[in-house]
């Protein structure tokens, strides 16, 4: 890194510099899941997009009509983007197992792990019991994304 903590060189795959962006999850219900990652793990809003359909068919092999709507939430320097496709057709929510490739889950530090398990029932998501390790669990939100809540050691 250099001193204004830009990637060296060395660094950059092909000598260009790569972030990340953001993370994107689709819902079936944005009002519902503003309401849980905004309330359960504190999440604040940034703002909504509607792109056009062409671009959004384009750049996602999304068949039109699209009806994307794109609402981002921000913790720290991490974007949440919650996707919200408003057309008939949309396959129906599964449950996906852990080892199924691809992303598995989203991870989140809480200092007070009782108390989030507590917003997180408040709001619509669902405490796995069975997962409680004493530091961390799994939850899931209301519409079945796994998460992980972690307190760290002096949290």
């Amino acid at each position: 890194m250099t001193a204004d903590g830009a990637p060296e060189v060395a660094d950059r795959p092909g000598g260009a510099a790569v972030t990340v962006n953001h993370v994107g999850l689709c819902v079936t219900d944005l009002d519902r899941s503003r309401r849980f990652y905004e309330g359960a793990l504190g999440f604040a809003f940034d703002r909504s997009l509607q792109p056009p359909d062409a671009v959004c068919a384009t750049l996602l092999g999304v068949e039109p009509p699209v009806g994307l709507t794109a609402v981002y939430l921000t913790r720290g320097a991490f974007t949440l983007e919650l996707l919200h496709f408003d057309r008939p057709g949309n396959p129906p929510t599964r449950e996906r197992a852990m080892p199924e490739p691809g992303l598995t889950h989203l991870s989140v530090n809480t200092d007070d792990l009782e108390a989030a398990l507590a917003r997180v029932a408040a709001h619509g998501g669902e405490v796995l019991t069975a997962t409680h390790v004493g530091v961390a669990v799994m939850v899931r939100d209301p519409d079945g994304q796994l998460l992980e809540l972690i307190q760290p050691p002096g949290g």
